[in-house]
C-alpha cells in the first residue's frame, strides 16, 4: 500500500483573541500526523503563552528573528515547511501580507516562503467588512493564498456577524485537505452511508448499530481529493461532510430510489451503508398495542443496492463494504465474487461499529491489502488512494 508522507507546517499565530483556538488546532494537526512548528507575533504572546504551544508541539516557538545564532529563522523554517498556516490572521497581519511587509519574524517568514500559504481570518465584523480588508483579502486570493473562512457568529466584543475564525476542527480538516493529492479531480462519486430504518409501526422499527462514521469519512476524504461527492445517508447524528452534496433517506427502498436517480452520473459508487437486510411486510401506520404476549412479524428481503448498481449494463467503478463477525477472509472473498466488483473493504463488525478507529482489509484482483488500525479518516484516505489507482488502470 502507498503510504502518505509526513507533512510539516509552520503554524503562525497573530494577536487576536482567537489565538486560544490555535492550541486545539495544533493538537488536531499532530493527531493527523502533521508536524507543527509554531511561530508567534509578539502581540500573540499576550493572548496565549509560547509555553502552552511549545508543550503541545514539542518544538520551541519562533518569535524573534534573532533567536537563532545566524538570524535566518525565516529562511530555515520556510524551507522545511510544506505549508504555512496563519490562524488566527488578524486584519493587520492580512494587510502586511497583501502589501509584502516584513517587519517581524512571522511576516518575514511568509514573504520568504517557498510553499503554500493558508490564512484563517479572525476579526470584528466591521473590520472584516471594511473596504480596505476586502481589498487586502482579494489581493491575497489573487496571489494564490488560500483563505479559510471566516464564519459568522458571536464575537468576543459582544457583537455578532462575519469575521469569527473557523473552529479548530474545521480548520484541521481544511488544512489536511490542502495536502491531499487531487487523485479524484473531475470524478463524480456517489457514496451511501449509515444505517437504514425499516418501520414496524409508527414508533418502532428494524435498524442496526451503524454510526455512519466510515461513510462520512470517505465522503470527506473524496472531497479532499478533488471529487464531486454526493452522499446518500441513512439516519445519523453526524454533521454533514464539508462541500459534499447530502441526501437524507430513511429506509432501504428510499436509499435505492435515491441511488437510481443519481447513478447515471457517477464515475464511482462506494457502498458503505449498512442496509437492513429485511423489512416488515405490513408496517402499521399506528402504534401496535402490547395486547398479546408475542408479536409475529413477517419480513421480506430488502433490495441489494450494490448488486443492482454492479449489474447495470455500464456500471460505475464499484467499491463494496463487508462487516463480518467471523471468517472475514472467506466471507469477504465470496461477497466480492458474488457482486462482481473490483474492490471490497472488509472489517470485523464488533471492532468497527460506532468506533472512531478501525482496521480494514482490501480485496481486489491482486489479493489482500491490510490497512492497519487508524482513525477512520486516515483509513478513508488510504482506501481512496487504492481505489483511485485501480480506477486509473481501468479496472471494472
Amino acid at each position: 500500500m502507498e503510504q502518505a508522507q509526513t507533512k510539516r507546517i509552520v503554524l503562525g499565530i497573530t494577536g487576536g483573541i482567537a489565538a486560544y483556538k490555535a492550541a486545539e488546532l495544533a493538537r488536531l494537526l499532530l493527531k493527523q500526523g502533521i508536524q507543527v512548528q509554531a511561530a508567534m507575533t509578539e502581540a500573540a504572546t499576550h493572548f496565549i503563552t509560547p509555553a502552552t504551544i511549545q508543550a503541545l508541539t514539542g518544538q520551541p516557538v519562533l518569535i524573534d528573528q534573532w533567536q537563532d545564532d545566524k538570524g535566518m529563522a525565516h529562511i530555515h523554517s520556510s524551507r522545511a515547511a510544506d505549508a504555512i498556516v496563519i490562524a488566527p490572521a488578524t486584519a493587520d497581519f492580512i494587510a502586511k501580507l497583501a502589501h509584502g511587509l516584513a517587519d517581524d519574524l512571522l511576516s518575514t517568514l511568509c514573504l520568504a516562503r517557498d510553499c503554500p500559504l493558508l490564512v484563517a481570518p479572525a476579526m470584528n465584523r466591521q473590520m472584516w467588512s471594511n473596504a480596505a480588508t476586502r481589498r487586502n483579502v482579494q489581493r491575497l486570493v489573487a496571489d494564490g493564498v488560500i483563505v479559510l473562512g471566516p464564519a459568522s457568529g458571536a464575537q468576543a466584543c459582544g457583537e455578532e456577524g462575519m469575521g469569527r475564525m473557523l473552529e479548530a476542527e474545521q480548520l484541521a480538516q481544511d488544512i489536511a485537505a490542502a495536502f491531499q493529492p487531487k487523485l479524484l479531480a473531475g470524478q463524480k462519486l456517489l457514496i451511501t452511508a449509515g444505517p437504514t430504518y425499516e418501520a414496524i409501526d409508527a414508533v418502532r422499527g428494524i435498524t442496526n448499530r451503524s454510526s455512519g462514521k466510515m461513510g462520512y469519512a470517505i465522503a470527506q476524504a473524496a472531497v479532499e481529493m478533488g471529487a464531486a461527492v454526493t452522499l446518500i445517508s441513512g439516519p445519523t447524528a453526524l454533521p454533514k461532510p464539508h462541500d459534499a452534496q447530502s441526501v437524507d433517506v430513511t429506509s432501504a427502498a428510499e436509499m435505492l430510489e435515491a441511488v437510481k436517480q443519481r447513478i447515471p452520473d457517477a464515475d464511482m459508487f462506494i457502498s458503505v451503508a449498512a442496509v437492513a437486510d429485511y423489512r416488515p411486510a405490513q408496517p402499521s401506520e399506528q402504534k401496535i398495542k402490547k395486547d398479546a404476549t408475542t408479536l409475529v412479524l413477517e419480513l421480506h428481503p430488502n433490495p441489494d443496492i450494490l448488486a443492482y448498481v454492479a449489474s447495470l449494463p455500464k456500471p460505475p467503478f464499484c467499491v463494496g463494504f463487508a462487516a463480518e463477525s467471523e471468517n472475514l477472509r472467506e466471507h469477504a472473498t465470496a461477497k466480492r465474487k458474488k457482486k462482481n466488483i473490483p474492490l471490497l473493504a472488509a472489517n470485523l463488525a464488533q471492532q468497527a461499529i460506532g468506533s472512531d478507529d478501525n482496521e480494514l482489509v482490501l480485496f481486489d484482483d491482486a489479493g489482500e491489502h491490510l490497512l492497519p488500525r487508524a482513525d477512520k479518516l486516515t483509513l478513508a484516505r488510504a482506501l481512496l488512494r487504492h481505489a483511485a489507482a485501480l480506477y486509473k488502470k481501468g479496472s471494472r
